[in-house]
């Protein structure tokens, strides 16, 4: 039997039919939102139940519901979460949101060819909503849940126009920073990143573009590197890049940046006064590194938060934003600060 609670005294369901003389049907029907009652009544139950601070039973509710009041948060099991702030930030905000809703939040991690712990969770019934922490060009997660008609969101973007997309504005602030730069005189720069099966790697990359084509210098390709997913293949970059002769490198995340400024320090190649260095993201990991780095700042939890938001409402049936872009700040310090 469901209970309430007023003060320190739990009450049951039949405690508050029998204090407005109705039965416990009528007053489950009341909380629940279903089933036929007259609206004179439902309110004299809601007002109620609110008079004695009543929380519901969320098994309770769910089962009257159909609901299990829980949503997944997936995210890759090949991340290192104390390495990727990303993360950690977004997930406080989930949390918080989905907490201040009544909904617990499930961690599932997949790795990029199989889905299985996410689909064993869709079959078991053990969730209402999915959030996607991380897009990639080929999505099993994504084509699992289309496919099983569950309602997600993507904290990420995605060409597909149909995906729910929460997303930090990462284009936009890319070719910023890079502008920034190019206004300092520095047109040789390079860029090293990672994975191109990861589609925020991609977008970094389109504002890195960008920032060239707007400002009429020409891009040069071999200064590219991507993939770069391990020391020995930045350390190869980085190699190239100085022959090039270049007078920049932007660095598409943190770890990345966190490694080339360690070969640089190596070769007693000087930041920035010989080579500007920037990072496309802003994070602990470069708190203490000398020079401070440019980079731009997101607010991860701001974005955790909004994408459980925008999912908790379309799985109430709202209507939502197809894509939602929040913003950033560019952070100049002097890793780009050349006298």
């Amino acid at each position: 039997m469901e209970t309430v609670h007023s003060g320190n005294k739990k009450i049951t369901i039949l405690d508050v039919a029998e204090a407005l003389n109705v039965s416990k049907t009528t007053v489950s029907r009341a909380i629940s939102g279903k089933g036929r009652i007259s609206e004179d009544t439902r309110q004299k139950v809601l007002a109620y139940i609110e008079a004695n601070d009543y929380k519901p039973n969320v098994i309770a509710k769910g089962l009257a519901q159909k609901k299990t009041y829980n949503i997944a948060l997936v995210i890759p099991g090949d991340c290192n979460l104390v390495d990727m702030p990303f993360f950690q930030n977004s997930m406080q905000g989930i949390c918080e949101e989905a907490s201040a809703n009544d909904y617990d939040v499930m961690l599932v991690t997949t790795t990029g060819s199989s889905s299985a712990n996410l689909e064993r969770m869709i079959v078991n019934n053990k969730v209402d909503g999915v959030i996607l922490s991380r897009a990639l060009v080929k999505d099993q997660n994504i084509l699992l849940l289309k496919a099983q008609s569950i309602p997600f969101v993507l904290m990420g973007t995605s060409q597909d126009a149909k995906i729910l997309q929460v997303d930090n504005d990462h284009r936009a602030g890319c070719s910023e920073l890079v502008r920034h730069m190019l206004s300092r005189g520095s047109t040789r720069i390079g860029l090293i990143g990672g994975s191109r099966n990861v589609v925020v790697n991609q977008t970094r990359r389109q504002g890195y573009e960008d920032a060239f084509r707007n400002a009429g210098i020409r891009l040069e390709n071999t200064l590219i590197f991507e993939d770069c997913d391990r020391t020995d293949k930045i350390r190869t970059a980085v190699e190239r890049l100085v022959r090039e002769n270049v007078q920049g490198i932007v660095c598409m995340d943190d770890v990345v940046c966190s490694i080339v400024l360690q070969i640089l320090a190596e070769r007693e190649i000087l930041v920035p006064q010989q080579i500007q260095v920037a990072s496309f993201y802003d994070s602990t990991l470069l708190k203490n590194s000398r020079p401070a780095v440019t980079s731009l700042l997101f607010d991860d939890k701001a974005l955790g938060a909004l994408t459980c938001r925008v999912l908790l409402r379309y799985i109430q049936g709202e209507k939502v934003e197809a894509k939602t872009l929040l913003g950033y700040k560019l952070v100049i310090r002097e890793s780009t600060l050349v006298c």
